[in-house]
C-alpha cells in the first residue's frame, strides 16, 4: 500500500509504502493498548466492589462456618451418645457372660477366689437414674478401654474353664465308666466266692456279664492296647492300658478284634462274648486293676448311672 503525503510546507510530495508487517505491528499495538485498558478497568471496579461488600462478605462466611461447625457438633455429640450406649449394652453382656463364667467354673471345680484374679467387675450394679451428663470422648476413650482389659481378662477365664473342663473330660474317657456288655453284671460279683470248678473258697477278681456266645464287647474307657492274647486261664484275652497305672482286662471272648499297640476309643468294639479258658459258659470275665492290683468294678460302672469320677488309688 503506497500513501502519498501532500503539504504546504513541503516542496515535493514524499509517498510511504505500508507493508504486512506494518499492518501486523499496528494490530498488537490496539490489542495491547485495550487489554492494559480493560486491566486497569477491572482493577479498580473489583477493589472498589470489594470495599463496600467485604464485611458483608466476612459475616456471611462466619454465619455459614458456624453453622457448619454446629452441625458437627451435633453430629460428633450423636455418634459418642450412640457409642456410649452400645458400651452400657456391651457392659450388660459381658456382665452376663460373668455370670455363666461362674456357672462354668463352679462346674469345673473352681472355687471363687481363683475367679476374682481373673475379674474385676463381677458384682452387680443398678439404681435409679439421677442427673444424667453426657460422656465426653476422653472419658468414652478411658470406658471403651476398660472394657477391652474386662473382655481380655475375661477371655483368660473362660480359657482356664475351658481348660479345666477338657481335661475332666479327657480323665473321665479314660475311666471305665460305661458297661463292656449291655448286660447285668450281678452274676458273679468281685471278691470271695466258691469256685465253680474247685468247690473252694476263692478270690474272684472281677465281675461277670453272662450274655450269649458272639455278644459284641466295647471298651470300657479310651486307651490303648496293651495284650490281645491266648492265656490259659483267662482264654481268649484283651487288656487296655488307660494311662495313670490304670487297666482293664476284658477274658473268655470267643473272637478278637484288636491287636497289641493299638489305640481304641470308649465304646469301641474289641472282642466277642465267649467261653475259651477257665469257663463254665458264655459270659465276659471284666476285671480293673489300678498299679497292677484288682479293684471293684462296680465302683466304675455305677459312674455311668451317677455321673461321678472315683478317685484312684493304688494301696
Amino acid at each position: 500500500m503506497h500513501i502519498i503525503l501532500v503539504s504546504d510546507r513541503l516542496t515535493t510530495a514524499r509517498s510511504i509504502t505500508l507493508t504486512w508487517r506494518h499492518a501486523v505491528l499496528a494490530a498488537g499495538a490496539m490489542f495491547g493498548s485495550v487489554l492494559v485498558l480493560s486491566s486497569l478497568f477491572s482493577y479498580f471496579t473489583v477493589r472498589h466492589a470489594a470495599e463496600v461488600r467485604l464485611p458483608f462478605l466476612q459475616d456471611m462466611v462466619r454465619s455459614v462456618n458456624a453453622e457448619d461447625a454446629q452441625r458437627s457438633k451435633v453430629f460428633v455429640r450423636e455418634n459418642i451418645n450412640a457409642m456410649a450406649v452400645k458400651l452400657g449394652e456391651m457392659q450388660a453382656q459381658l456382665m452376663r457372660l460373668d455370670t455363666i463364667g461362674e456357672r462354668l467354673a463352679s462346674m469345673a471345680g473352681f472355687k471363687p477366689q481363683q475367679l476374682k484374679a481373673f475379674s474385676d467387675h463381677t458384682d452387680g450394679r443398678g439404681g435409679p437414674l439421677m442427673m444424667p451428663i453426657a460422656m465426653s470422648s476422653d472419658e468414652l476413650q478411658r470406658a471403651v478401654d476398660d472394657l477391652a482389659h474386662q473382655v481380655e481378662a475375661k477371655s483368660d477365664q473362660i480359657s482356664m474353664i475351658e481348660s479345666q473342663l477338657l481335661e475332666d473330660r479327657i480323665r473321665k474317657s479314660l475311666l471305665p465308666t460305661s458297661l463292656p456288655v449291655e448286660a447285668q453284671w450281678k452274676a458273679s460279683s468281685f471278691g470271695w466266692r466258691v469256685d465253680p470248678f474247685t468247690g473252694e473258697r476263692a478270690m474272684h477278681e472281677g465281675v461277670d456279664f453272662v450274655a450269649t456266645q458272639g455278644t459284641a464287647i466295647h471298651a470300657a474307657a479310651a486307651g490303648i492296647v496293651i495284650g490281645a492274647e491266648k492265656h490259659p486261664q483267662y482264654g481268649n484275652l484283651v487288656e487296655i492300658d488307660h494311662g495313670k497305672d490304670l487297666t482293664t482286662r476284658y477274658a473268655h471272648t470267643s473272637k478278637i478284634l484288636v491287636k497289641a499297640g493299638q489305640m481304641v476309643k470308649r465304646g469301641q468294639k474289641i472282642a466277642e462274648v465267649g467261653s475259651t479258658g477257665r469257663s463254665t459258659g458264655a459270659h465276659l470275665h471284666f476285671e480293673v486293676r489300678v498299679a497292677g492290683h484288682a479293684k471293684n468294678p462296680n465302683h466304675f460302672l455305677r459312674m455311668a448311672q451317677a455321673n461321678k469320677l472315683p478317685t484312684l488309688r493304688t494301696h
